[in-house]
């Protein structure tokens, strides 16, 4: 038999507007589970989701994006890093324009 796996259980506050939105959640604990899982899969691989680098990080992103600029897909329109040296996809990119 297969030893089962402790779970923890973890709660949060939430504000009258979220708790209304998950009123028609079947399953809310598997929404939030989901969701919160994605998440982390989707933070940023340098300043790990807290949206602040250290000076340490700063130095070393600016130093890396010196040959790595920002650019805009022309096809989806995100925002992606490119290495100087040349794009592999041969998609052409325009550069980047904070601008809508």
């Amino acid at each position: 038999m297969s030893p089962t796996r402790k779970q923890e259980v973890i709660s949060f506050k939430v504000d009258e507007a979220l708790s209304k939105a998950l009123d028609g959640v079947p399953n809310r604990s598997e929404f939030i589970r989901t969701a919160i899982l994605a998440a982390l899969q989707s933070t940023c691989p340098l300043c790990c989701g807290t949206g602040i680098l250290t000076p340490q990080q700063q130095k070393h992103w600016q130093d890396f994006a010196q040959n790595h600029p920002l650019k805009k897909c022309a096809e989806c329109h995100s925002l992606h890093l490119v290495c100087v040296a040349g794009s592999q996809s041969g998609k052409e990119e325009a550069p980047f324009d904070a601008q809508p």
